[in-house]
């Protein structure tokens, strides 16, 4: 089928599941009062939508990434577009549909644009004052996240530079769908997230009941993060320092159970705002790189606590923070450990290398043998200290939606990445800062909307 046919049939279809579920909406749906948010209940209750919001978060990043690799036999048993996706093709890399991590990233947006739109209209007792500004606060969270991670796996590395001229992703800051989507630039992109984030800390919590929920502290971790894939070392030690001011506490591994297949407790003690990706390859078929595996010390704990052997002589990962419930989700919330991590290496971009190996060595000491072995990392220059905080960030951090941003990042510094895959007879190898770091917009959303797709 030539793809244009393909895209026509798609177009079609879409308009006639449209219109169905407009006629389907109106006859059962009368009275508006049974759709639309009344209260601040409402509100939060749209929010609380565990699945959507927490648990079906973008995984394509992990599965172009280098934290993993399939064997043929296993790579040839998985869906079409997993299969073009793990090699770095050029198009159809996701399903069409709903179902799409874009599709899906979406979904998420729109019911923090929906909170947002009815906050303004809803009658609220002085009571609920504080409700209303946590629903606020939750809903500008999501969206600052939501396009976050869709500018991470579909836009290409923020350099300041040229980011004012770049594709950035479409940002919808409403719930009207009659409103057309249109590519911001990357600038723009990065601005909106910060401006969310930032928000939402505001309005935020310093606690909330259950880490499913975000507090102040989780919008400091994600603006981190965000100002870290930008390479803005300065802000992103800054709200890495905010964060660690009042969480620090870390899990000694001394404690755990390494032979267990999910030593680490779901909402452990490290864990500030839980979310989970959309783990599409299967955890059995994802066998650790090799390299990676054989970089820990025999005295790190986290070689029997993050892996455990398949009967071939290759590792899985269970070192999930999602404990019991999934061992082979994974886990990329903000967590304690991350953020060590992001103020060590910030500091070693300022040039502080004691507060930089200080931040380093209080997380590594927990997770080494309480055998006597330990010795903390030393370095003599910031150079050294940036690489050695670079190959920990990698070993700690590993499958939690944040290695294909990194390597972006550091590619655009000269850390020359580069990615193989081996699929015998055929090998495929993605070089540093390639287009395809900006993985195609699902076709059918380009068909429909008229957007620009990424450059291949």
């Amino acid at each position: 089928m030539s793809i244009t046919k393909y895209l026509s049939i798609v177009l079609i279809l879409f308009c006639c599941a449209f219109l169905f579920s407009c006629k389907k909406f109106l006859d059962e749906k009368q009275n508006q009062s049974l759709v639309i948010p009344q209260t601040v209940q409402d509100l939060q209750s749209l929010l609380d939508n565990w699945y959507e919001i927490n648990r079906n978060l973008p995984g394509a990043g992990e599965t172009s990434s280098d934290d993993f690799f399939l064997k043929l036999s296993d790579w040839n048993f998985r869906p079409e577009y997993i299969k073009r996706t793990y090699a770095w093709q050029n198009d159809y890399l996701f399903e069409t549909g709903s179902n799409n991590e874009w599709a899906v990233s979406y979904k998420s947006a729109n019911i923090a644009n929906t909170v947002l739109y009815y906050s303004d209209k809803i009658d609220i007792s002085p009571n609920d004052e504080s409700l209303l500004n946590n629903a606020k606060g939750t809903a500008l969270f999501i969206r600052g996240i939501s396009y976050l991670q869709v500018a991470w796996i579909w836009a290409e590395a923020y350099d300041e530079s040229d980011a004012g001229s770049k594709l950035g992703i479409p940002l919808r800051l409403t719930p009207d769908f009659n409103t057309l989507s249109t590519r911001s630039t990357l600038k723009e992109t990065y601005q909106q997230v910060l401006k969310d984030l930032k928000n939402a800390a505001t309005l935020l919590p310093d606690e909330v009941t259950h880490v499913i929920r975000p507090s102040k502290s989780a919008a400091y971790g994600w603006i981190a993060r965000t100002y870290l894939s930008m390479r803005n070392y300065d802000s992103a030690w800054l709200y890495s320092n905010k964060y660690l001011s009042s969480h620090s506490t870390l899990i000694n591994f001394n404690t755990l159970n390494p032979l267990s297949n999910s030593p680490l407790e779901e909402f452990n003690k490290e864990v500030i705002y839980h979310s989970v990706l959309n783990n599409k390859v299967g955890a059995s078929r994802a066998r650790i790189d090799t390299l990676l595996y054989s970089s820990y010390n025999e005295n790190d704990l986290r070689k029997s606590v993050f892996f455990r052997g398949n009967s071939d002589g290759t590792h899985r990962f269970k070192g999930s923070y999602v404990g019991l419930n999934d061992p082979g989700e994974w886990f990329n919330g903000i967590a304690t450990d991350e953020m060590f991590l992001v103020r060590s290496e910030c500091y070693a971009r300022k040039g502080d290398i004691a507060n930089a190996l200080l931040d380093l060595n209080t997380l590594l000491v927990t997770r080494w043998k309480n055998n006597g072995t330990w010795a903390n990392f030393t370095a003599g220059t910031a150079s050294e200290a940036i690489d050695i905080i670079l190959t920990e960030r990698r070993k700690e951090l590993l499958l939690r939606g944040l290695r294909w941003i990194d390597i972006k990042r550091l590619n655009k510094e000269g850390r020359n990445i580069i990615l193989k895959r081996v699929l015998e007879p055929n090998n495929f190898m993605l070089q540093p800062n390639d287009f395809r770091y900006a993985l195609p917009i699902p076709e059918d959303v380009i068909a429909i909307s008229g957007m620009l797709q990424n450059p291949r």
